[in-house]
């Protein structure tokens, strides 16, 4: 036996917003969907990302535990 109306109302245009600006139009179900970062303003994505990496993965890691590098 099926359970009906269960399902939410799927919206095939909803829209994405993010600083009051429309970003795309997705499928979703929600007509309106506010987002705070999406991939066009992210810095990963825009390339503003710096990774800054000063000391090596093994040196932190044997300065970490105090062991000498052969």
């Amino acid at each position: 036996m099926a359970k009906k109306n269960i399902h939410p109302e799927w919206y095939n245009k909803s829209t994405v917003y993010c600083d009051g600006k429309h970003i795309m139009t997705v499928g979703s179900t929600k007509k309106k969907l506010n987002v705070d970062i999406w991939s066009g303003n992210h810095p990963f994505f825009t390339g503003s990302q710096r990774i800054i990496d000063t000391e090596g993965r093994v040196e932190k890691f044997m300065k970490k535990y105090k062991l000498k590098q052969k």
